[in-house]
């Protein structure tokens, strides 16, 4: 036997038999045996089994304490079952599920119907769970099969995915409404006018118009927020970088914002020679929402009081206070979010867009800023913001 084949027998007697005749027939016997080593040669070559890959060992297959060990340190959360049973959990999966989940059935730890049915399937695949481990969430879990009943379960969290495209829909469906409603106020009264106009008196007729043209105002003001929150989100990767002086900015952008009407209501108190690296233009339209929402919803018979100084750490620190009722605790988180308002009625009267706390929220997020409001009701609002002062020059 060799390498697990016989040595071809038969064919070497032919060689045998062939190398006589020649002899017979006058070669030489020296040539002919020499022929005949060769070709016996021949055939024990062929006949030798040829050698499988590059005659490396192959390595044994990863044990599942193996692959436990290479998953351990992995940011996803990895779980490997044996027969449905858990007996790896990596330290992500430990912190997601518990610790307690190891010798456990897996169909006990998801509790999810479709998870289940990818699990009892037994076979390779993936599907996209809600609410496995809270309620909002989303988990998109990958399951592969391997031979002798171990399973690899990946969960990847979509949730911020999923969050963002709420998000956006709840924008879009937002903004339709704000949209739509000083729409129809302006329609509504311009078809009465063409309608019923001859027969309407000028009273009526200068109150139709009126309305009119506040909602157009309201609808302008609306379009012009959005493109505004619209732009600065295109540029919040991108740090400004132009030298302001931001003393001079705080005053001019307030005086703006309370106008010839309500400028004997403002108290400055700002630090001279402020400076900031930032955009000029969002910075003044900061400082003009936050100055019209203080005069809007503070007390008329208060002073709003702005200021602007230096704090330790090299920040420049713009402060807008009012006297007003105050938010009630349960308002203050929810009050940068788009078309968020504590009270819809009393805003869109007083031509409110619902977005210039938004739009203050991304200004400060571009200039890697910090905003903080706090207020009691009955005390009024504090407005906070910081922003890193200017290198001097």
């Amino acid at each position: 036997m060799l390498s697990g084949r016989r040595f071809p027998l038969g064919p070497a007697l032919l060689a045998a038999l062939a190398c006589v005749l020649a002899v017979f027939t006058g070669v030489s016997p020296a040539p002919a045996a020499a022929l005949f080593l060769v070709w016996c040669l021949t055939l024990w070559l062929a006949a030798v089994e040829p050698p499988r890959g590059d005659g490396t060992p192959k390595p044994a297959p990863l044990d599942e304490t193996q692959m436990g060990d290479l998953f351990e340190l992995s940011e996803v959360p990895i779980v490997i079952t044996r027969r449905d049973r858990v007996t790896v959990a990596n330290a992500a999966a430990r912190a997601l599920f518990g610790g307690h989940i190891l010798e456990q059935d897996v169909r006990m730890m998801l509790r999810n119907p479709d998870a289940l049915e990818l699990i009892e399937s037994g076979e390779s695949g993936g599907v996209t769970v809600s609410g496995l481990v809270r309620r909002r969430d989303v988990w998109r879990i990958n399951r592969k099969a391997l031979p002798g009943g171990v399973g690899v379960l990946e969960f990847l969290d979509r949730t911020a995915e999923a969050d963002i495209g709420r998000a956006h829909t709840d924008f879009v469906a937002n903004a339709s409404h704000e949209l739509r409603t000083p729409l129809a106020s302006i329609i509504g009264y311009v078809e009465t006018l063409r309608e019923e106009g001859a027969e309407l008196d000028r009273a009526t007729s200068e109150r139709f118009l009126s309305t009119i043209q506040r909602e157009a105002k309201r609808l302008q003001s609306l379009v012009g927020d959005l493109m505004s929150l619209s732009r600065i989100e295109a540029e919040k990767h991108e740090i400004p970088t132009e030298r302001i002086d931001f003393s001079a900015l705080v005053e001019r952008a307030a005086r703006d914002a309370a106008g010839s009407e309500r400028g004997n209501r403002l108290a400055f108190a700002i630090a001279p020679g402020l400076a900031v690296e930032g955009d000029a233009q969002q910075l003044e339209q900061l400082v003009r929402n936050l100055v019209d929402n203080a005069l809007k919803y503070g007390d008329p018979g208060e002073a709003v009081e702005v200021s602007a100084s230096e704090a330790q750490g090299g920040e420049a620190v713009l402060t807008v206070a009012d006297r007003g009722e105050g938010i009630a605790p349960e308002h203050l988180p929810h009050l940068t979010r788009r078309f968020y308002r504590t009270d819809p009625g009393r805003s869109r009267a007083s031509g409110g867009t619902g977005l210039g706390l938004a739009i203050v929220k991304h200004v400060v997020e571009r200039h890697r800023g910090k905003l903080d409001i706090a207020s009691r009701r009955g005390e009024g609002t504090v407005v906070t913001v910081r922003l890193a002062a200017a290198a001097d020059a």
